[in-house]
């Protein structure tokens, strides 16, 4: 059992390190499959000894063995993260394979959506569409009957979306975030994916107001909100189940 573990572990940081280099590279045009590790900084080729998820970071002291620059925290902290949510995915859905596999490649995608948007104030078309495709894909061969009722909440819940960007011209919700919407919404049954959405504007409006106190945003000032959406519907793929029985009955008073 404990080598099981280890193993989705090693999983998580092998594939966090891929998340760490697809999302500095895809939105710079760069090839993310072929072409070898490159310091940002310095340019100069890494080594694969220097490219072990976790323990190079740790070896070099976070720095580049080349030009003795600071690595940047988020390939540790993309790698961290990717193992902890493996292991909590296999540690809830080791008995359901399918489940832990459709789990990892929508957590591949989201983690994706949050970096990137994050570093680049974009959310790709690809990813959400990549996303939705899954999910359709999976609608059809797995859960065949809800298929016409899930895509419907998809179009609905991203309709509510976009008429909150045309109302904010844009300012409160990107076309970005309404796309992306779809795919989780479509993904996620009634209620999960109202509660899905519900987190997502509580977690945006709390991180919101803590980066107004620490004067790292300004009122009127955009913050990208495809890291909230990604991220709660991470946290409902986990607990969707518990938050359920959270927050319904919050409602029938």
């Amino acid at each position: 059992m404990i080598f099981n573990y280890l193993l989705v572990i090693l999983l998580g940081l092998i594939l966090g390190s891929f998340i760490s280099c697809f999302s500095y590279r895809f939105p710079k045009n760069i090839n993310f499959i072929k072409g070898n590790s490159f310091c940002p900084k310095c340019k100069k080729k890494i080594c694969w000894f220097d490219n072990i998820p976790l323990l190079s970071f740790i070896f070099l002291k976070g720095k580049c063995r080349n030009c003795k620059k600071t690595i940047s925290f988020r390939y540790p902290l993309i790698e961290l993260t990717s193992a902890l949510f493996f292991l909590l995915a296999y540690l809830k859905f080791q008995n359901n394979l399918l489940d832990f596999l459709i789990i990892g490649i929508f957590y591949l995608i989201s983690i994706s959506i949050v970096v990137i948007d994050i570093e680049e104030g974009i959310i790709p078309d690809e990813l959400t569409i990549l996303g939705f495709l899954i999910t359709f894909l999976y609608l059809i061969l797995f859960k065949n009957n809800l298929v016409f009722k899930n895509i419907f909440y998809g179009f609905l819940l991203s309709f509510f979306m976009l008429t909150i960007h045309l109302i904010t011209k844009g300012k409160g919700m990107g076309l970005g975030d309404v796309k992306f919407t779809l795919f989780p919404a479509s993904f996620l049954s009634y209620p999960l994916n109202l509660i899905w959405l519900f987190l997502s504007f509580v977690l945006g409006s709390i991180v919101g107001i803590f980066l107004i106190i620490f004067k790292k945003a300004k009122f009127g000032k955009p913050i990208p909100f495809g890291p909230f959406l990604a991220t709660s519907f991470l946290i409902v793929l986990l607990w969707g189940k518990n938050l359920v029985e959270l927050i319904i009955p919050l409602f029938k008073y």
